[in-house]
């Protein structure tokens, strides 16, 4: 009898299909969440961080291997000077509260976006994260913070052409697997399932290049109401759709 059980939930793990590689989401909604409860614009940015810690919780648990992010563009330093400081000190806090429990659980977290115009204890903060998680090997967490798409495809583009005036890369030799090793995201995956909260529908510089194959999500939850359900369900959505890359079926290669 235990043995027909085992078997039964055995075959229906394995028919279960298999999470996304790599989820990428675009946390947006904080400001109106905090309008709608007329409350000041932080506090919507506070209730946005825990939402970011159920959604690294409920990641792990799906068996999602790679998360990404988008915590704060190359265009949110626009915003009103009294909220672009406290979206910094939530980093700061973020990070000294939460990294200890991050590492235990196995969790590497990655930064990419520009370092400019960023504190110098929120560098260090950033470089004590990368360097206490790098040889962990659960979730990956990419956090893409001061980040901006077309930005990362310039500095890539730059990088490029002075290998090439170097005298070290020939432009005939040049291909997509050549741009994508000098993008901050090499190494990792691109993304199969693209996540934007609050209803909008446009990627806002988010990982342009990486998200040329991903389905792409939209929910109407703003971000500090997603919950694990909503992640199963954007992730549901995914297994509905059918992935055939313009082609076969298969990615195309760089």
């Amino acid at each position: 009898m235990t043995e027909g059980v085992e078997r039964a939930t055995a075959k229906e793990a394995s028919s279960k299909p298999q999470p996304p590689r790599h989820v990428a989401i675009i946390m947006d909604g904080n400001r109106r969440w905090a309008r709608a409860r007329l409350m000041p614009r932080i506090w919507g940015h506070r209730a946005g961080v825990n939402a970011v810690r159920e959604t690294v919780k409920a990641a792990a648990e799906l068996g999602v291997k790679w998360l990404t992010l988008y915590s704060f563009s190359s265009e949110n330093w626009n915003r009103p000077a009294e909220e672009v400081d406290g979206l910094m000190s939530l980093l700061r806090r973020f990070i000294h509260e939460d990294l200890e429990r991050l590492h235990a659980q196995g969790v590497r977290v990655r930064v990419i976006g520009s370092r400019e115009m960023v504190a110098r204890d929120i560098v260090d903060l950033i470089r004590k994260a990368e360097e206490l998680t790098r040889d962990n090997t659960g979730l990956n967490l990419m956090i893409a913070f001061n980040y901006g798409g077309q930005d990362e495809i310039v500095d890539a583009a730059r990088a490029i052409a002075r290998e090439a005036a170097a005298g070290r890369l020939r432009p005939e030799d040049i291909s997509r697997a050549t741009i994508e090793q000098f993008l901050q995201t090499s190494g990792a995956p691109n993304p199969d399932l693209v996540i934007r909260t609050s209803g909008e529908k446009r990627l806002s510089n988010f990982l342009i290049w990486q998200s040329a194959y991903a389905e792409l999500v939209f929910v109407d939850e703003l971000w500090p109401d997603f919950t694990r359900a909503t992640l199963e369900s954007a992730i549901a959505e995914y297994h509905r759709r059918d992935r055939r890359f313009g082609a076969d079926g298969t990615e195309p290669k760089p």
